[in-house]
């Protein structure tokens, strides 16, 4: 699915990436790992098409629309409320039976009593739960999760485990965390990064 050559990636001066390879099959897992700074959310912003490298390869056999992206920002429109977003981006990925799919990503992110509220008013770890509803909308074939983890409570983390664990083997994953030790037995592949 992801095939990396001496991948490379500079912010000017500053080396983000130097030399990655890499090879990620259809429905494997990559778990990626290393310090704050170390390449992660930019190796992540590389495979989903959010910016090129400039140096090495990289080939992703994934259309955009099979790719499902959670970053550090939610990339939700915070004026709309959570029905209202996942409603548009149903629409936007012409994901059939939408308001079903909608209503049960809703339901199974805790978000069900807040659907109308605004994404605006929502605290950080509700944003990231809605993050993850919009990123598993489309039933997306690879999807590139960075810090997924981040601000869920307890229970957010406890439906995160059990989605990941009932699309492992059928879907492609890219997980950069620091908390390697909740996905480490779903990982076919490993790559750590200074």
């Amino acid at each position: 699915m992801i095939s990396a050559r001496r991948l490379g990636k500079r912010f000017g001066r500053k080396r983000a990436l130097d030399r990655v390879s890499f090879d990620l099959a259809k429905d494997g897992f990559l778990l990626v790992t290393g310090a704050n700074g170390s390449g992660k959310t930019t190796l992540l912003r590389l495979c989903a098409g959010l910016a090129a490298a400039t140096s090495g390869e990289l080939e992703v056999r994934a259309r955009r629309e099979e790719i499902g992206y959670v970053g550090h920002e939610p990339l939700v429109y915070r004026e709309l409320t959570a029905l209202e977003n996942l409603t548009l981006f149903a629409r936007l990925y012409r994901v059939p039976a939408g308001e079903a799919r909608v209503g049960m990503l809703l339901e199974r992110f805790g978000l069900w009593e807040e659907r109308g509220s605004r994404a605006g008013d929502f605290s950080r770890g509700m944003l990231q739960r809605l993050a993850l509803c919009r990123a598993l909308l489309h039933d997306p074939e690879l999807l590139l999760l960075d810090e997924p983890y981040n601000a869920l409570d307890a229970r957010g983390a406890e439906v995160l485990d059990r989605e990941l664990k009932d699309l492992a083997g059928a879907r492609t994953f890219v997980v950069a965390t620091h908390d390697p030790d909740r996905v480490s037995a779903l990982a076919t592949a490993r790559l750590a990064f200074a």
